[in-house]
Formats: structure tokens, C-alpha cells, sequence
């Protein structure tokens, strides 16, 4: 697995699947040994997948696990109230879709991790779920997920480094810049390219 610890800094987030398709998972911590277990199959099938396979497969469970309306809003920040319900769509669409070539190309192969559940703490502002990517030299690299109850189901808002990093507080310094020269088309039509990029460029290599 190619720059695991790079990934974490980069639109994921991560790729969530319930422990039964089609109900909701009793618990913030099942859907993130969901998406370990999916994650980890699509690492093991990666080179047989290639790319675009593993786009198709990470796909349908980012959208249902992860509130990506909810992660497109944080990112952006305070500008996001001022945009447009279509615009706001465009945007989390756009959002998806880099999310999910990212992981596609991030994960792309395994060679030995090891995905762990650790804990959870309730806060005011939803559920930490704690856990640890072991590597295969065996350092492990501690992840927390925010977890909140949208409707029936537990869904990722935010992914944190070390305990402390917030990937949506990552991104939205990388959003303000982009939106500042070049609004929001600007900021929809760079993360559909870059993830158009990372496609072509794993089915071209």
C-alpha cells in the first residue's frame, strides 16, 4: 500500500459498508469494522482490480456510510451558506467522487496491514471511534473517526490523524484558496479532474 500516512492528509476519507447491506449497524464502531473489512478486500483484490474496479467497488459504500453532504459542508466552511442548492449539490457530488479515487488509488494493493477497532468516546458533537492501521513493518498509525447518527444510520463527518489532525479542517484550507481565485466551479470542476487524473493514470500505468 502505496503512502498510507499521505493518504490520511487527502480527500477520504474512507470507505464505510455495514455489517448487513441494507440495515442500519447497531453501533458507530460496526460501521467502521465495516469499512475496514471492505477496505481491506478491495487491498486484496487490488492489482486484479486495477483502478476503475476498485473505484466501482468502494463506491456504493462511501456514499451509504459516509454523510458526505455533511463533509463537503466542513470542508468548505463558512461559504457554504452562501452558495446555491445547486451548487451545493455539484459540490458534494464533485466531493464523492475525489473521495473515492482517492482511497481507489491510495489503497491500491496489501502487503500485510492490519486494520483495528480500539475504542470509543461519546462527545457533545458525536461519537469518536478510536483505531489503528498497523503497517506491515508493524508501526501502527492511529486514526479516530467522527461518527454521527444521521437518521438510522451511524456515518463518518470527519477522520482525524493522531487523535488530533481533522481531515475536513485540512481541506478546507486547500477549499479557501481554490474558492477565493476561482469560486465554486472552480472548486467542482478541480476535484473532478483530479479525480479524473488519478483514474487514467492507474489504467494507463
Amino acid at each position: 500500500m502505496r503512502r498510507l500516512v499521505s493518504m490520511l492528509f487527502v480527500l477520504v476519507l474512507a470507505v464505510a459498508l455495514g455489517p448487513a447491506q441494507g440495515r442500519a449497524a447497531s453501533g458507530p464502531e460496526d460501521t467502521l469494522r465495516g469499512f475496514y473489512a471492505v477496505l481491506l478486500d478491495a487491498m486484496q483484490r487490488g492489482p486484479d482490480l486495477g483502478q476503475k474496479g476498485r473505484y466501482d467497488a468502494l463506491g456504493p459504500a462511501i456514499h451509504r456510510n459516509f454523510d458526505l453532504a455533511a463533509m463537503a459542508r466542513l470542508a468548505v466552511g463558512p461559504s457554504w451558506s452562501g452558495l446555491s442548492p445547486v451548487q451545493q449539490r455539484s459540490l458534494t457530488e464533485a466531493f464523492a467522487r475525489y473521495t473515492i479515487a482517492t482511497y481507489a488509488d491510495r489503497f491500491d494493493a496489501y502487503s500485510g496491514e492490519k486494520f483495528e477497532v480500539t475504542g470509543a468516546q461519546a462527545a457533545s458533537f458525536g461519537t469518536l471511534v478510536q483505531s489503528r492501521i498497523v503497517k506491515s513493518s508493524g508501526e501502527p498509525v492511529r486514526i479516530d473517526y467522527l461518527m454521527r447518527l444521521n437518521g438510522n444510520d451511524w456515518q463518518i463527518a470527519d477522520v482525524y490523524l493522531a487523535g488530533t489532525v481533522s481531515q475536513m479542517a485540512t481541506l478546507r484550507a486547500q477549499f479557501s484558496a481554490v474558492l477565493a481565485r476561482q469560486g465554486v466551479d472552480g472548486l467542482v470542476e478541480m476535484l473532478n479532474r483530479k479525480a479524473e487524473l488519478l483514474v487514467a493514470r492507474s489504467a494507463s500505468s
